[in-house]
């Protein structure tokens, strides 16, 4: 039962999905280079988040809602890393085959690497 329950979470994930390491997206969003997308509830976000990122919560998550401008790259993340990873297998299964970068660590990961959150 369980394997059925946590089956997703431990699913090998599509080529163009990597995992990133909250230092390396923090050099990415101060240089101008990325879009966040936050797959956390509207709640988690407002509570607290990474300023300038986009709130596209997991429950009711749209692929066609993800707009990455050219040169710019796609970093989904949530709290701890796991709902991120559902949000990029979802968007990969969807057809999107651009980069999908997951923050390793989630928001807990930003903030141990030092990077900002603010609250709506």
């Amino acid at each position: 039962m369980l394997d059925r329950l946590f089956a997703s979470l431990f699913a090998p994930q599509p080529e163009n999905v990597h995992v990133v390491d909250p230092i390396t997206i923090l050099g990415w969003v101060e240089a101008g280079e990325a879009v966040l997308y936050d797959v956390r509830e509207p709640q988690e976000f407002t509570a607290e988040h990474i300023p300038g990122a986009t709130s596209l919560p997991l429950s009711a998550f749209d692929s066609a809602r993800i707009s990455v401008p050219e040169g710019k790259k796609l970093v989904i993340h949530c709290r701890s890393g796991s709902r991120c990873g559902m949000a990029a297998g979802r968007l990969a299964a969807a057809g999107y085959v651009g980069e999908i970068n997951r923050m390793q660590g989630g928001l807990f990961g930003w903030k141990a690497a030092g990077g900002a959150t603010t609250r709506s």
